[in-house]
């Protein structure tokens, strides 16, 4: 029972973070600020696509650069 326990915790953990934690990290950072300002009456349509056009350009240039 615990080593299922386990797995299902691990299975979460490698779909939520991926290979790449700081994108995650970006995504949470984005939807908190959509939160808030979609809370606050402002227009919440822009972090999102902001955040992953920024962190996905990020993330395959830091890969090409590994690469070489």
């Amino acid at each position: 029972m615990t080593a299922a326990i386990f797995l299902f915790f691990r299975f979460w953990y490698d779909f939520i973070i991926g290979d790449d934690w700081r994108v995650a990290a970006a995504v949470l950072v984005s939807l908190a600020l959509t939160a808030v300002l979609a809370r606050a009456g402002l227009s919440a349509w822009w972090p999102l696509p902001l955040a992953v056009t920024l962190f996905l350009s990020v993330s395959v240039f830091s890969l090409a650069r590994r690469r070489d």
